[in-house]
């Protein structure tokens, strides 16, 4: 394959084209989609997770604009701030940063972060999900994704 979808995005952009950001966003949606069981566990009544999910969904399908996914992960955040449980915290947390890659490209890096924290005490439930999330992330932005590791 070849074009400029081949090229690889620049480390210190955090916005990048939309066409890179609907690229992230199938990523970050699938590793959330992944994470959403540990908030339903706590507040199963509350559904600005899956709401965020759906417009991230909604998003690639060109049926919602930015603002209204934004407005979703805002939300999707409100609800995590509303949870008591780490894990059911930090899964909202994934849910939201990965609707907020349809506006910046940069909250992708913030869905390994908080993936790591929603399995305290269960490091090798931690590392197997991260080490899933790594799998699964498209080659040209892995890099962009875990810069720092």
């Amino acid at each position: 394959m070849s074009g400029a979808i081949d090229v690889l995005p620049d480390d210190a952009d955090l916005t990048l084209p939309e066409r890179d950001r609907r690229e992230l966003v199938e990523w970050t949606v699938a590793c959330a989609e992944r994470m959403l069981p540990l908030f339903v566990a706590e507040r199963p009544d509350d559904i600005r997770p899956r709401e965020a999910l759906d417009a991230a969904q909604a998003f690639l399908r060109g049926e919602l604009g930015i603002g209204e996914v934004r407005e979703r992960a805002f939300a999707c955040h409100a609800a995590a701030r509303e949870a008591s449980d780490p894990s059911a915290i930090a899964a909202a947390r994934v849910c939201g940063q990965a609707a907020a890659v349809a506006h910046m490209a940069g909250h992708a890096r913030q869905v390994p972060r908080y993936t790591a924290k929603a399995f305290p005490g269960n490091r090798s439930r931690r590392d197997e999900e991260l080490a899933w999330q790594r799998m699964q992330v498209p080659e040209r932005f892995d890099h962009y994704v875990y810069h720092g590791d």
